[in-house]
């Protein structure tokens, strides 16, 4: 099986994150999308608790889509990818990245390894990438949603949000002021 593994902060997961996952699914990229929440970020602040992430993201979860509790404690991207390699070695995976990530991967521990895989790269705009590699596999017809967790947080707003993760968000007091 072909699967796409989705890693992010989801701080909070919104439509946007939805739309790439169905997107690849709906478009022959993979057959199923892995969601993974990190419980760290290296350059993300303010993460609220990731059982509180994990909760979230499971509102979208179906036969397609799953969220991955279990490989998400690793610290590294490589080491999350090497985990899953070994724990499903009759399966496929495909690393999702928006094409705005390129510009940092040069910074990426064990960069090398990763380029070794699959990476399946969404346009977000022009950005340069400053590694080479034959892996990757650019998706220049994605038309993805213009919106960042960032602005929800901040403005709350419920067009971005599915009603289940907005009234999961108030019930539980997250991004209060």
């Amino acid at each position: 099986m072909r699967i796409g593994v989705y890693i992010g902060s989801f701080n909070p997961v919104h439509v946007g994150h939805l739309h790439v996952a169905n997107y690849l699914i709906e478009n022959d990229y993979v057959d199923r999308v892995l969601l993974l929440a990190t419980p760290n970020y290296w350059h993300k602040q303010n993460l609220i608790d990731i059982v509180h992430r994990e909760n979230m993201l499971k509102f979208f979860e179906n036969e397609s889509i799953q969220v991955d509790t279990i490989h998400n404690k690793y610290t590294y991207t490589h080491e999350i990818l090497d985990a899953l390699e070994r724990d499903y070695p009759n399966d496929e995976f495909y690393l999702i990245l928006g094409s705005d990530n390129l510009e940092h991967l040069d910074k990426w521990v064990k960069i090398d390894e990763i380029l070794k895989r699959k990476i399946i790269v969404l346009n977000r705009g022009n950005y340069n990438c400053p590694v080479d590699s034959t892996n990757m596999i650019f998706v220049n017809d994605f038309n993805y949603i213009n919106i960042s967790s960032t602005e929800i947080r901040n403005n709350m707003d419920t067009k971005y949000l599915p009603k289940d993760v907005y009234d999961y968000i108030k019930r539980n007091n997250l991004y209060s002021r």
